[in-house]
């Protein structure tokens, strides 16, 4: 038999998996005697299944001798090491990393139980998915060796097979000899054991998971398969948008931006991708030469040097690709090239703020649902709440793994204006207000007209702590402590939010 999804030696695999042995007790109990996970598996074939003879041995390119048969009556292959082994078969996700995303392949999935196939149906939708191409099948193995026997294989195949590790074992062994060359199988079953996991490895088996599976625990396991370790940084992106024009989204990501860069100390890169009416250059007293449109107009061409040329440095860690601001063109641009100027620009700073248009179009669905964090800007109005709601329920819908939206309700308390609560405001849209962040025309005037941004025009004021607060937020991270715990750092306010943003985290 020829293990055509066999990729490494087996010399390089036992010499990897060393580590797991360190995972067993040292008085392990086995049925059936003491095991050396260090010896090539035997076990007798299930009932009704040919077998080879008695001491005959099918060897692996790798030298594995897979399944010598004849074992002795009544011997177990695997230690009953279940909780044991959890840790090292269970997928530390802990969240899915936002830079895991998928090549553009054929997946197909041959699936056992309902819940699996619900599972690889979700994770086929998710934006990390999107260049791929999954197929999804009923019959676990043995429909994957129907299925091949007549068609090539693709370059990953995840089969599901609940049976015990010996029959399991004995169906990638079939497996193996319709699979071509480069194909990458990773295998979902019910044991949680380290000695089987092992022995799927060293018959080339990719990737082992235990069911039940979640969505994210697939896409991590078939991102991981294809990552490259020479790929370059991706940082992660931040769209910023408007539920309505007006509402005050730029101002709010900007600030954002610049609270991330000088309070946080994180290299923050902000994208004004409102072309024609964007206030980046405005905001931040910048007169940008090209900017984000010239990146727009040549994105196949973009490299790191182009890059740099092309950004504004506001700061040592924030830059601005800022927009031109003029009427004199259409601004007739495919959407594919929004999405590589952001993924080409992601490789410059660990924050990507996009500050979006208060506009629909395919490339503006496209952008939210493909960033890795959405803030939603609203005033607490009517007009305001039901755009919220349109924005809240696509973006739900278009990212079923991922959290909601954040919502940030901006002008709060304007005089004379009635308002929808903040708590009757998030019930409507399911999703409570991150923060709000008071009216104060007079500063927020003041600041704009001499380009400024509010932590640097008013460090002290509720403005600026909202702003601190929501870079905490959506960059994850805490303001670096400068003074003894307790006291506010020198020419600083501590954040009034700061005690609700630990709760969320």
């Amino acid at each position: 038999m020829t293990n055509a999804f066999a990729s490494r030696p087996f010399d390089e695999l036992d010499d990897e998996f060393d580590a797991d042995l360190d995972f067993m007790p040292a008085a392990a109990p086995v049925a059936g005697g003491d095991i050396n996970p260090r010896e090539p598996l035997q076990f007798t074939a299930p009932a009704g299944v040919p077998t080879a003879p008695a001491g005959a041995v099918v060897a692996h390119p790798g030298g594995l001798p897979a399944a010598a048969v004849g074992a002795p009556a009544g011997y177990n292959p695997v230690g009953d090491l279940t909780a044991v082994a959890t840790a090292a078969l269970t997928p530390q996700l802990g969240g899915l990393q936002n830079e895991v995303t998928v090549p553009r392949i054929a997946i197909h999935v041959f699936g056992e139980r309902q819940d699996t196939l619900a599972a690889a149906e979700r994770a086929g939708q998710d934006r990390r998915m999107s260049r791929a191409t999954t197929q999804i099948r009923v019959g676990g193995i043995p429909g994957a060796l129907e299925a091949y026997a007549h068609e090539p294989t693709p370059p990953l195949i995840i089969v599901e097979c609940m049976e015990d590790p010996q029959t399991l074992l004995w169906q990638v062994d079939r497996l193996a000899e319709v699979c071509d060359a480069g194909t990458k199988v990773v295998v979902i079953g019910a044991t949680n054991d380290i000695i089987l996991f092992r022995e799927l490895m060293k018959r080339g088996v990719s990737e082992y998971l235990v069911a039940p599976v979640q969505p994210l625990q697939l896409i991590a396991a078939i991102g991981g398969l294809f990552s490259d370790p020479a790929q370059p940084f991706v940082g992660r992106s931040i769209a910023f948008v408007g539920a309505r024009g007006g509402a005050g989204a730029s101002s709010v990501a900007h600030n954002t931006a610049y609270a991330m860069s000088e309070r946080i100390g994180a290299n923050t890169v902000i994208v004004d991708y409102d072309l024609p009416f964007g206030t980046a250059g405005l905001d931040f007293n910048q007169d940008p030469l090209s900017g984000i449109a010239e990146a727009l107009g040549q994105p196949d061409r973009l490299d790191a040097v182009l890059l740099d040329r092309m950004m504004v440095r506001c700061t040592d860690k924030l830059s601005l690709f800022a927009a031109p601001a003029t009427l004199d063109t259409d601004w007739d641009i495919s959407p594919d090239a929004f999405e590589e100027v952001t993924s080409q620009i992601r490789g410059t700073a660990p924050f990507v703020v996009l500050d979006l248009p208060h506009i629909w179009t395919g490339w503006m669905r496209k952008t939210l649902i493909s960033a890795d964090e959405v803030v939603v800007v609203a005033t607490p109005d009517l007009a305001s709440l039901r755009n919220a709601k349109n924005m809240i329920d696509l973006i739900r819908s278009g990212r079923p793994n991922d959290a909601p939206p954040r919502l940030v309700l901006n002008q709060v308390g304007v005089p004379g204006r009635p308002e929808i609560p903040a708590k009757d405001f998030g019930a409507a849209l399911g999703v409570h207000p991150s923060l709000s962040i008071p009216f104060d025309a007079k500063l927020f005037g003041a600041a704009a007209n001499n380009g400024q941004m509010i932590l640097d025009a008013a460090a002290k004021s509720k403005a600026s702590d909202a702003f601190q607060t929501l870079a905490q937020i959506v960059s994850r991270r805490e303001l670096p402590m400068i003074a003894a715990p307790g006291k506010a750092p020198k020419g600083e306010s501590r954040s009034m939010f700061s005690g609700l943003f630990k709760k969320k985290s």
